[in-house]
């Protein structure tokens, strides 16, 4: 009947569906799986120091380590495929499935041959980690190989503004790591089980992505213009740079703590430390909106900083309480969740807040710079990252050193935020063409 009320169940789900495809909506879906896959990152931790003990530990997370390492360069991939494909200089439709089927091929022969290599290297590779674990240490190439492929899948998808089925394979590859490593630990295969969890989990994302790829973007054309995956790799040079750049400020302390503090202090330092780095954990999800919402803003001519400025209310919106316990609690968060012997770091978790938060800033800001075309502020962040290790080796006491890293990422991340905020133009003046070569 005309004029009769919506009913409450149907108006609450209207307005659910409205946030869901809304802009802050997915924003803040990927910030949530991120959050989630760092979080069952805490899991993976907690299970197998306790499962493997502390040697067994150590090997697995010196082959861990090096896989980060590896998987800096397949970022970088995904955020030039998001950006190009946003631009539609990648095709659209069959062309676009034309040129994934294309870059899939040459990523899977690339993969056969580098774990064939891997597999009659293992135990150079093995020496190299000083671990005893050959076949594990032969599987880190594999991993990096078969992420690239991941980041791909996963630019697209962005650039298609598929942000949902982005957030949902964050998360399922998180549990799957779990639910593999631990099926394979106990069936005996002991670190190298738990290190291979990791290499299923990136497998059986791939093929989720292909398969929901192949759907959304229908039958590849047969003819039509090729689009270079190795001219996306050069073009990925800047955002290579810069994220590698953005890791040693955000793990370059920890390292530097093992050797400038003492040892029972390095510890309660890196404890402290991921407590406090859950800020830049939703700035990596806010991260995959902020670049392909930021290059669509300046191709279509809107003002991309609209785009930077609500991702920073966002930060702002979730670091604010976060700080408020860090100085009010700090003890009992460290206690809770470490043991009483952490609870020492009370004393730097609030500095330590303050400066991830800022470094959070400094994240969300180089994705806006890299989506809006930019390369100047790369060399900011080779400055901070050059300065802060040599600062840090001068500072002799938890409080110093926590001090120093709150200097360096502040002078960072107002730098890179008065780049952000002073623009490059108005938009719509450049030619989309001219922003970045297109790729072919």
């Amino acid at each position: 009947m005309e004029g009769t009320p919506v009913e409450p169940p149907v108006a609450l789900r209207a307005r659910l569906t409205a946030l869901r495809r809304s802009d802050t909506g997915q924003a803040a879906a990927l910030a949530a799986a991120t959050m989630g896959q760092q979080l069952l990152g805490l899991a993976f931790t907690v299970v197998f120091t306790r499962w493997l003990g502390a040697d067994g530990y150590g090997s697995l997370a010196a082959l861990l380590n090096l896989t980060v390492i590896l998987l800096v360069p397949g970022s970088a991939l995904q955020i030039a495929a998001a950006r190009e494909g946003t631009l539609g200089r990648l095709g659209e439709g069959p062309e676009l499935a034309a040129t994934l089927a294309r870059w899939t091929r040459h990523l899977l022969m690339g993969l056969a041959v580098l774990a064939a290599l891997s597999a009659l290297a293992r135990e150079p590779l093995a020496a190299l980690l000083n671990v005893d674990e050959a076949w594990a240490a032969a599987a880190v190439p594999v991993c990096g190989a078969l992420w690239l492929l991941l980041c791909v899948q996963r630019g697209l998808l962005q650039a298609a503004r598929a942000y949902v089925p982005v957030a949902a394979s964050i998360v399922l590859e998180g549990i799957g790591r779990i639910v593999a490593a631990v099926a394979l630990v106990g069936l005996g295969a002991g670190i190298t089980g738990a290190y291979l969890g990791t290499l299923a989990s990136f497998a059986c994302a791939a093929v989720a992505l292909h398969f929901l790829l192949r759907r959304r973007l229908g039958p590849a054309a047969p003819t039509g213009a090729r689009h270079s995956l190795r001219a996306l790799t050069r073009a990925s040079a800047v955002p290579i740079a810069a994220l590698v750049l953005v890791a040693a400020l955000q793990n370059a302390d920890v390292i530097l703590a093992r050797h400038t503090l003492a040892e029972e202090d390095a510890g309660v330092y890196a404890a402290a430390t991921v407590a406090a780095k859950f800020i830049v954990w939703i700035a990596v999800g806010l991260g995959l909106w902020v670049l392909p919402e930021t290059a669509s803003s300046r191709a279509e001519g809107l003002e991309p900083r609209r785009v930077i400025a609500r991702a920073l209310g966002l930060i702002v919106a979730i670091a604010l309480p976060a700080l408020v316990l860090f100085a009010t609690v700090p003890a009992l968060l460290l206690g809770a969740a470490f043991g009483p012997e952490y609870e020492r770091g009370e004393s730097v978790l609030f500095t330590l807040g303050c400066a991830y938060a800022l470094l959070a800033a400094t994240y969300l800001c180089v994705q806006f710079l890299l989506g809006d075309h930019r390369r100047g502020f790369v060399v900011v962040l080779l400055v901070a990252a050059v300065a802060q290790p040599l600062l840090l080796l001068g500072a002799e006491s938890l409080g110093s050193f926590a001090v120093t890293v709150l200097v360096v990422q502040a002078a960072a991340a107002i730098a890179i935020v008065v780049l952000a905020a002073r623009g490059r133009g108005a938009p719509g003046v450049t030619n989309p063409t001219s922003v970045a070569p297109a790729l072919r």
